[in-house]
């Protein structure tokens, strides 16, 4: 059993690096061919416009839409859940070609520029329920986008207020100074968080989604149990992200 993890662009390194520590094997994934034979795939935070530019230059678009038109688990993060929307608002001039299959209206670059990008703790019930720990998530936003409208079969992980000043959009389309938004989702084989688990040492969401995979390929849950991921024993009591040593790291959506 092996994860791709798209390597274009973006911060594909550090989830390669947390699916190895779970003891899986990641693979980068750069030409249509490398998904082939592939459990689940990854789709990184990064520059999704530059992401969508080099996937049409490698023909990977019509690669990607079929693999999920498989049933195989897709994790988008950040950039991620970009592609996998079936509608963005917000896009750059020209737009970019989506993969789609998530129904959902996503706000691309929601929380503003680079100068709002912020980290919280972020109360995940539905993770807490599946892999136990701490009752929040420390969740990093880069030029976040967010989810504004999901369909009856998303199923909204966590979400997000909003208020004043935190975003470039003051007030939302009825006037109000608040704004709940969805920054975590599921529908089916495809899962998708507006955030960047892969930049913490807090493990649980990948863990989460190699479950998904695990449904159908049993190796992949007799890893995690190797690794003692369902007691909780990888993630650390003082959440520190990874990125806070990395003055550099900036994404743009």
């Amino acid at each position: 059993m092996s994860v791709g993890v798209l390597a274009l662009q973006g911060s594909f390194n550090e989830h390669i690096s947390t699916l190895r520590r779970l003891g899986v094997e990641a693979i980068e994934v750069r030409k249509p061919e490398q998904l082939d034979g592939l459990s689940a795939l990854i789709i990184p935070g990064g520059e999704s416009t530059t992401m969508a530019k080099l996937a049409n230059q490698y023909n990977l678009i019509p690669a990607l839409k079929k693999f999920g038109a498989t049933g195989k688990p897709i994790w988008g993060t950040c950039a991620g859940l970009i592609f996998l929307a079936d509608n963005v608002l917000g896009q750059k001039k020209g737009g970019q070609d989506l993969i789609g299959g998530l129904d959902c209206t996503v706000h691309r670059n929601f929380f503003g520029s680079q100068l709002y990008s912020f980290e919280t703790e972020l109360e995940v019930p539905a993770l807490v329920e599946a892999e136990g720990g701490s009752h929040t998530f420390r969740a990093v936003f880069i030029r976040a986008p967010a989810i504004l409208e999901a369909g009856p079969a998303v199923e909204v992980l966590a979400d997000y207020t909003v208020t004043h000043g935190e975003s470039e959009k003051e007030k939302d389309a009825n006037g109000n100074k608040e704004q709940k938004v969805a920054v975590a989702v599921r529908q089916g084989n495809l899962l998708a968080t507006a955030f960047h688990p892969e930049l913490t040492s807090d493990t649980r969401w990948h863990s989460y989604f190699l479950k998904m995979v695990g449904k159908t390929h049993t190796s992949v849950l007799n890893s995690l149990a190797k690794t003692d991921v369902t007691k909780g024993l990888l993630v650390q009591q003082k959440e520190l992200p990874i990125f806070r040593g990395c003055g550099q790291l900036s994404f743009e959506l």
